[in-house]
Order: structure tokens, then C-alpha cells, then sequence
């Protein structure tokens, strides 16, 4: 039985006529009345009594109408209340999120302040993990990514910074192309201790003057602060520093590439309520993602 032939057999015997029923439904009144037959064809039995005042149900149409009616106020009942169940989720969250990466940590507090029947379980790591072999349900990316078996939702695009303390620039004087890098001491982020390091800029590429190599963001922090070094670090990572005096922001004429951040779940499985549920709230907080990811709002 096509169910959508039954609503709209309802909906004519509850507003009156086909005409008006075909407008609740927001359908062409040809289709309704093409249901409605192809209905009566189905069961092989006459539903409406059609007359130029309106229609009326035979004795068939009027058992129809009660059973149907009272089955679709029980679908509507378990649409609602799956509705009103989204503040309620049970669950777990696999997630995996880089080190340091400090925009998500408050995301998470606020998504289990909204959903506090899901537990998360954080996966921090510098290493690329793929949701399927890692048993993770979401995975928050910062590069580009081609892979069948993932779907990507794409969040935003920022950009790392140079940034140096008043100290330093006071010692060492203040870079005014990224060719100066290669003479200064700068600090680089990096994963393999014999990976040679070069910073991309607008027609010009530099190999720094590394002094220090680390995939430790918080160390590369805790340098630059001390006036060691010049270093590149995510902007949400140094922004309070900048407004609070304690870092200078360096070349900002000459932008560094753009890094995307992503969301990666396996393509070949159906997301749960837990997972759709999390990636829409992470689609609603891109705002405030991108106020945290800003170069241009932080002062010069």
C-alpha cells in the first residue's frame, strides 16, 4: 500500500474535498486524485463517493479512514518525539584532534554541556589517523585530504604566523624580508629529526635558521616567549600573547600558505544520531572558529 496515497486520502476526508486537500499537502490536485485512484485500483474497492458538492467516503473508505488516520497521528507522535529527543543523545564519540589544536577544547565542553549522555573519548595525536583502521568516528584534519573512502567536510582555511618577543627583536632587530630568517635563530615545527625545513612565502621560499625543531607547539611557545627564537605557530596559539604585549607579530606582508581544516568520517558507513548530531554542532560553531583563526584580527 503506497503510504503516501493514504495520507493523501486523509488529508481529503479531513479538509473536506480533494481540491483542499491536495493544498495541505502542497500537491497539483491532478496527482492527488491520481493517488487516490491508484489507491482504489490497489485494493480493488471504491474509497470516495466524488460529487460536485465534495467527496464522501463508502463504507470501505470510512474503515480505511479510521485505521489510517490513527496510524498516521502515531508517525507524526514518533517524528516529534525523536525531535525532542536530540537534547537527550546517548552514546560514545571517537575523536581524534591535533595536539594544541585549543579552538576545539571548548567545543567539546559546550557539545557534552548540550549532550551530557555522550562520552567522548580524544584521540590527540600528531600522526594522520584514518577513521576506519583507528576505529574513530570523526576525525578533525588540518591539510588537504583525497580519499575515497572518507568523506571530507571542509570548515575553514587559516594561516600559521611568525611571531618574535620584544626581547628578541630588541637583541637581534626585526626581520624586514623572509630572506633575514635564514641569519636569526628560529624555531621550527617538524615531525622527523632530519627533515630540512622551509618556509613558503608569496614568490620567496627560506630555510630559517633552525636552532630548535619540535612537533611540540607548546614548546615552540615556551621559546618564543623566552626570547629565544623567531617561530611560526597557529594564530590561536599566540593570540593573547600578541594583545598582551609578550609577542610581536613578524613580515605581515608576506603571508604564510594557507593550511584547511577538515572533517573526516568513513564514506561506507551510515553516521549514527551520536555522529550527525556532533558534526552539525561543529557546523554551527565555524564562526567562532574563524574569530580564533583570524590573522587579520590580531593587532599589529
Amino acid at each position: 500500500m503506497d503510504l503516501n496515497a493514504v495520507q493523501m486520502l486523509v488529508a481529503v476526508v479531513q479538509a473536506g474535498s480533494m481540491t483542499a486537500g491536495a493544498e495541505r499537502l502542497g500537491v497539483p490536485l491532478p496527482t492527488a486524485s491520481r493517488r487516490i485512484r491508484a489507491l482504489e485500483q490497489a485494493l480493488k474497492v471504491e474509497l470516495l463517493e466524488r460529487s460536485t458538492r465534495g467527496v464522501k467516503l463508502t463504507e470501505a473508505g470510512a474503515r480505511l479512514f479510521e485505521h489510517a488516520s490513527r496510524g498516521l497521528d502515531i508517525l507524526h507522535e514518533g517524528h516529534d518525539a525523536v525531535v525532542s529527543d536530540q537534547a537527550h543523545i546517548k552514546g560514545k564519540l571517537r575523536l581524534s584532534v591535533p595536539p594544541s589544536f585549543s579552538p576545539w577544547w571548548p567545543l567539546i565542553s559546550d557539545f557534552q554541556k548540550d549532550h551530557p549522555d555522550i562520552r567522548v573519548n580524544l584521540l590527540s595525536t600528531e600522526r594522520r589517523v584514518h577513521p576506519v583502521e583507528d576505529g574513530i568516528d570523526v576525525v578533525l584534519r588540518v591539510g588537504e585530504v583525497e580519499h575515497e573512502a572518507l568523506i571530507v567536510r571542509h570548515l575553514l582555511k587559516y594561516r600559521h604566523v611568525l611571531v618574535a618577543s620584544p626581547q628578541f627583536l630588541a637583541s637581534h632587530g626585526r626581520p624586514e624580508h623572509p630572506h633575514d630568517l635564514s641569519r636569526l635563530p628560529c624555531a621550527t615545527w617538524s615531525l622527523g629529526t632530519n627533515t630540512s625545513i622551509t618556509w613558503r612565502f608569496p614568490n620567496v621560499a627560506v630555510a630559517p635558521n633552525a636552532v630548535l625543531s619540535t612537533n611540540d607547539s607548546m614548546h615552540l611557545l615556551h621559546s618564543v616567549l623566552a626570547g629565544e627564537v623567531i617561530t611560526e605557530l597557529p594564530p590561536f596559539i599566540v593570540k593573547d600573547a600578541i594583545e598582551q604585549g609578550l609577542l610581536v607579530l613578524l613580515l605581515r606582508d608576506y603571508p604564510l600558505p594557507e593550511y584547511a581544516l577538515n572533517l573526516l568520517y568513513p564514506a561506507h558507513r551510515h553516521p549514527s544520531t551520536v555522529v550527525r548530531t556532533y558534526l552539525e554542532y561543529c557546523r554551527r560553531r565555524i564562526p567562532s572558529l574563524v574569530d580564533a583563526c583570524d590573522v587579520a584580527a590580531i593587532p599589529i
